[in-house]
């Protein structure tokens, strides 16, 4: 019997063409109509209470076995790298928009923040690694930088840094702005990240292999930019093999009025949007890897020794951990005697802070290892956190579920009830920031990959109302890929230091000391 639906011919016309099935399309609306209910924290993770802490000797060992597994060419690097850098030079784009057309100089404007970040912005000009490229270009226009500066003319400066007549950073994928600049180069995060995988991916025959998902607005230009640098960076002992994939339009979602009937735009098909960055557990599930690392595009260092060696123990860790969890899969298969169970649910409880629910606290030996074979039989991912710094995002939280279970889980705080003021305290009292480094396992002991798309809790997505063609929508995105698109993965916390973690977010982020030169330059 067909499910009841408000679609008309057209609209599912348009539905089987992006790879949505009608049912998918009216569940997103029930979703949006109905709500999603928030995280319920436990308490937040601390050292010893759900994050590990590494020692020297701990951290020493772990690289080791982190090398060993790259060498036998089970790794690949996962970066989400759609993000558009007009974010990035969102404050200075207000500034230029507001100063308006009048002839000002920045010393004429007032103290709104984004005057603030322009003036910054204008002092320190030559500590940004496009610092060269955007004085060659001002000149080839007929202008001069520092004249320009002096004289506190930001609107020329910034007309060819973010314009399409100019350098047109404000069009980029922030992916594609030279972030850091050395004595002998400059880098974009894009061979930021494929000089780091050659230090914690490459294999014993070379190879490093490398995913970038990117918005198919500017794939073309990813591709060239990826294909220069493997060319500049590849030599007779290290072979770059990237690959780019965008997100698919079967994840899109479809967005709703207030009063939960489908938005529709002025020529009256439905408004299907990106569905978020937890589109893209389609992505890596796609890619039937074995170890995976996945570090967001802006999250990248100048000389990043110490975030390399915490990747290879993290990638150590998972391998150990990985390792266990197999042996007991096959040991808890049959009739496996009560000890045995009770090793693999001490195991569960300690490694991976699984425990045996009481209702099975005193079950015959078979029943529980059917529950742990369960438990064990999933997706596994070893996941970075640093001491909190102040940066907004989520955090390690022990979360428990409906029927009293406690499970790690990264959450952030559009998932809490900041309203409940014990769920308010517990998230305020986090002492870790979700930094996205993360390394995971996805096969399973045959050698098969997990499908990961049934790990996601679907209940964990978001909705927000915001503006379509000046009128209020609601907006659903899919569970975010490390948030609820892991939920039901096995999680391990360890803690890494601050130095691991280098995000920018706005252009002033590149004036942050692990983004300068450890020398001055000069231009």
């Amino acid at each position: 019997m067909a499910v009841p639906h408000p679609f008309t011919e057209r609209d599912l016309r348009q539905l089987r063409e992006h790879g949505i099935a009608p049912e998918q399309a009216a569940d997103y609306l029930a979703t949006l109509a109905a709500g999603v209910p928030h995280a319920v924290l436990d308490r937040p993770c601390t050292p010893g209470d759900g994050i590990t802490v590494l020692d020297a000797a701990e951290l020493e060992r772990l690289s080791r076995r982190g090398v060993e597994a790259a060498m036998a060419g089970r790794c690949l690097k996962f970066v989400p790298a759609s993000g558009a850098a007009s974010r990035m030079f969102q404050a200075l784009l207000e500034a230029r928009d507001r100063a308006g057309d009048a002839a000002v100089t920045v010393d004429d404007l007032g103290d709104a923040p984004e005057y603030r970040a322009l003036r910054d912005f204008m002092a320190r000009l030559e500590h940004f690694a496009f610092y060269p490229e955007l004085a060659a270009t001002l000149e080839r226009q007929g202008n001069r930088l520092q004249p320009l500066r002096q004289a506190g003319r930001f609107r020329e400066i910034l007309d060819c840094l973010l314009d399409p007549g100019g350098m047109g950073y404000a069009a980029l994928p922030k992916a594609l702005v030279p972030f850091h600049r050395y004595a002998d180069d400059c880098r974009t995060p894009v061979a930021e990240h494929l000089l780091e995988a050659c230090r914690y991916v490459r294999d014993r025959t070379g190879m490093v292999r490398v995913h970038f998902t990117v918005s198919p607005e500017h794939a073309r230009a990813v591709e060239e930019h990826v294909a220069a640098m493997c060319r500049r960076y590849e030599d007779r002992d290290t072979s770059i093999d990237v690959t780019l994939s965008a997100q698919r339009p079967d994840t899109d979602t479809l967005a709703a009025t207030l009063d939960n009937q489908p938005f529709r735009e002025p020529d009256g098909s439905l408004s299907l949007r990106p569905g978020g960055h937890g589109a893209l557990l389609a992505n890596l599930n796609d890619l039937a890897a074995d170890l995976v690392f996945i570090q967001n595009i802006d999250n990248v260092a100048v000389f990043a020794g110490t975030a390399v060696r915490y990747r290879k123990a993290l990638a150590g860790m998972l391998v150990e951990l990985q390792a266990r969890v197999f042996h007991y899969l096959d040991a808890l298969h049959g009739d496996p005697p009560a000890s045995l169970v009770d090793e693999a649910a001490r195991f569960a409880r300690d490694a991976l802070c699984v425990v045996v629910p009481d209702r099975l606290r005193d079950a015959p030996a078979g029943e529980r290892a059917g529950f742990l074979s369960a438990v064990l039989d999933r997706p596994l991912r070893v996941c970075g956190m640093v001491p909190s710094a102040g940066e907004p995002g989520g955090g390690p939280f022990w979360v428990r579920a409906a029927d009293g279970a406690c499970s790690l889980q990264i959450v952030e705080s559009s998932q809490v009830d900041m309203e409940e003021s014990r769920q308010r305290e517990a998230f305020a009292a986090s002492t870790h920031f979700n930094p996205v480094d993360l390394v995971c396992g996805v096969r399973r002991p045959s050698g098969a990959c997990h499908d990961l798309m049934r790990f996601a809790d679907p209940r964990s997505a978001f909705i927000s109302v915001k503006s379509g063609g000046g009128r209020p929508l609601k907006a659903l995105e899919h569970p975010g890929l490390w948030n609820g698109g892991m939920a039901r993965w096995n999680t391990v916390f360890v803690e890494i230091p601050v130095a691991a973690f280098a995000p920018v977010k706005t252009v002033l982020d590149l004036l942050r000391p692990r983004h300068q030169p450890v020398r001055k330059l000069t231009h």
